[in-house]
């Protein structure tokens, strides 16, 4: 198995390499040569198997000889240790035939973990073989940067810095980030917005002398380990429902497109899924650019669902990519456009795959907190901001065969919206109980590139 980049002129990669690098030498996004399928009877026998079981079927085909099936299986099984519930990524019926997939029961309450988690323990196997020392620096809009201080924390060949938004993630969020101990997590507090954090982080990647001098590594969902790991619990779900026997339907609650492109990858390997719902609250350029045809920034305006408070979604190139007919410089001509215009329009042919092969809605502030308090009452299930757009939205492509909505996070990271919207505050789970009392440790930095590449070399030297 061999990996190519979305602008089509960096090196061919294995999947050990390409994990490793992230963000591919000419800019783009790795993606797999070719995308591998499953049988019909190898998607039926995943009912009735564990989650981790089912991780090794589909992921396997991807990894090449990175691992040996022994050590894989191992590794997945470490990763998945720690996660509140059995069945790790559990369904809840909220009616006839919508369903929840419950995807915060890991360590820091988000869907993050699943990859995270997994991609913690596949460094940390690289890295030891080889004796590297390695330098993580990531985006956050709230879950990533907490997920991987989690799977990062301690290690000994590992520096993990995480900038995130000052100001625009929950409370809960920033705690998670800022209370580890851990000399070897930095949390960085940086003045913008996301998308600031996210392009300063590809800038990083793109200063080659910075990059191969500290040994930049990236765990953004740039990193094609993040979203393999993550169409795992499309294939578990759908099968709890009845695939392979009966077809599918998701909603995905997204901002970076990472997790809904893992949907794509499922459906692509073989899973019977006929909608893939992209599900957006106000900062809308997913829903606007399939209903236009162009994808035209046009800023942030902070929401009570900020992880999706995002106009530059990395993993749309990926997409772009596939609706190209995998034409790296089309794709890499359009990102600059998006870079230096703010704006590109999408071929005719691209524009009608991507039609047919997502669809998608928007949900208001008032609409997101209605979602909240009507699932309540409806069924009983407390939701998450971003869970209630991705419930909201799905509720308006109910149709005859089931839809499963994403619930990307526990609601007890957002407790200040969920209140407001059902009266009720929710706690946070035992383990988690004395966050606030946790004294915080973090850096608040300008959004200036000699700067942070001047702290982090700083830090990584003592």
């Amino acid at each position: 198995m061999k990996y190519v980049s979305t602008r089509g002129t960096a090196p061919e990669l294995t999947f050990e390499q390409a994990m490793m690098t992230g963000l591919a030498r000419d800019g783009g996004l790795y993606v797999p040569d070719v995308i591998p399928t499953l049988t019909h009877e190898q998607i039926a026998d995943m009912a009735g198997q564990s989650y981790e079981e089912i991780a090794f079927t589909v992921m396997r085909p991807f990894i090449g000889d990175t691992f040996t099936d022994d050590e894989f299986r191992g590794l997945i099984e470490t990763a998945y240790s720690g996660f509140r519930h059995a069945a790790r990524a559990p369904i809840k019926q909220l009616d006839s035939n919508h369903f929840l997939m419950e995807l915060f029961h890991g360590p820091t309450l988000a869907f993050k973990d699943f990859a995270m988690q997994l991609i913690g323990q596949m460094f940390q196997a690289s890295l030891t073989r080889s004796g590297k020392r390695i330098t993580i620096v990531g985006a956050t809009s709230g879950d990533t940067g907490s997920a991987a201080i989690e799977a990062f924390r301690g290690l000994k060949n590992v520096d993990v810095f995480i900038l995130y938004p000052h100001g625009r993630v929950s409370e809960v969020q920033r705690r998670q980030m800022t209370t580890p101990t851990e000399s070897n997590v930095h949390a960085l507090a940086m003045d913008g917005d996301f998308d600031d954090c996210q392009a300063a982080l590809k800038d990083m990647f793109n200063d080659f002398d910075f990059r191969d001098g500290v040994n930049l590594a990236g765990v953004n969902s740039i990193n094609w380990g993040r979203v393999l790991a993550q169409v795992v619990y499309f294939f578990s779900s759908a099968v709890s429902v009845g695939a392979p026997a009966r077809r599918v339907n998701f909603t995905v609650p997204t901002g970076n497109f990472g997790d809904i492109f893992a949907g794509y990858i499922a459906k692509r390997m073989g899973l019977p899924i006929d909608q893939l719902v992209i599900a957006t609250n106000q900062n809308d350029i997913l829903h606007r650019t399939l209903q236009t045809g162009a994808q035209t920034k046009e800023g942030v305006t902070p929401s009570i669902s900020p992880s999706m408070d995002i106009q530059v979604s990395s993993n749309f190139e990926r997409a772009l990519f596939e609706a190209y007919g995998r034409d790296g410089a089309t794709v890499a001509a359009q990102m600059d456009e998006l870079k230096s215009k703010g704006a590109f329009t999408i071929s005719q042919g691209a524009i009608d795959m991507l039609r047919g092969t997502f669809a998608s809605g928007r949900a208001s502030e008032d609409e997101t907190y209605a979602a909240i308090t009507d699932e309540l009452t409806r069924s009983g299930e407390l939701l998450c901001p971003h869970s209630a757009v991705g419930v909201k939205v799905a509720d308006d492509f109910q149709s005859a065969t089931p839809m499963i909505t994403l619930a990307t996070a526990h609601p007890a990271k957002f407790p200040a919206a969920v209140e407001q919207a059902t009266g009720q505050h929710p706690p946070l789970p035992p383990h988690m109980a004395d966050l606030y009392d946790r004294d915080e440790r973090v850096t608040r930095v300008a959004n200036d590139m000699v700067a942070l590449q001047t702290l982090i070399k700083e830090r990584i030297a003592k």
